[in-house]
């Protein structure tokens, strides 16, 4: 594998997928985390034209069913566990869209990171934004 893994075959070869069992072994680096998402969806070959899993707007769909999922756990006030469960499925489902897209997410979170860290916050109706503004917003 050349440089940083991005997409399932080479996070399957990864060396951090050297003893994850089908429930893992948790260790709180990234690549872990990569090497269970990668598993999975290797397990269900996800990738495979009939399985539609790496097609983006199958992917969306499904981020969007999570998100309303969350939402409907925050709003309705159900426990916490159960907001904090699907607050999991829409990172898992995040982490897979960047194996479908073979985004190396990590090295683009920390690039992102430092860019809006040098942005300002504005106050709106809702509360505070910080976004790229122009002039006239």
């Amino acid at each position: 594998m050349s440089g940083r893994a991005t997409d399932v075959d080479e996070w399957m070869a990864h060396p951090n997928q050297e003893g994850l069992g089908e429930t893992g072994s948790p260790d709180g680096t990234w690549a872990t985390m990569m090497c269970r998402v990668a598993k999975f969806h290797a397990k269900h070959d996800f990738a495979h034209p009939d399985n539609n899993g790496h097609d983006m707007g199958y992917r969306l769909a499904l981020m969007i069913e999570e998100l309303g999922e969350l939402s409907a756990a925050i709003t309705k006030r159900k426990p916490a566990e159960e907001a904090a469960e699907e607050l999991a499925d829409v990172f898992i489902l995040t982490l897979g869209n960047a194996l479908a897209m073979e985004v190396d997410l990590e090295t683009v979170f920390h690039q992102k990171m430092d860019r809006i860290m040098q942005r300002k916050a504005r106050r709106g109706n809702l509360g505070i934004r910080v976004t790229e503004y122009t002039n006239d917003e």
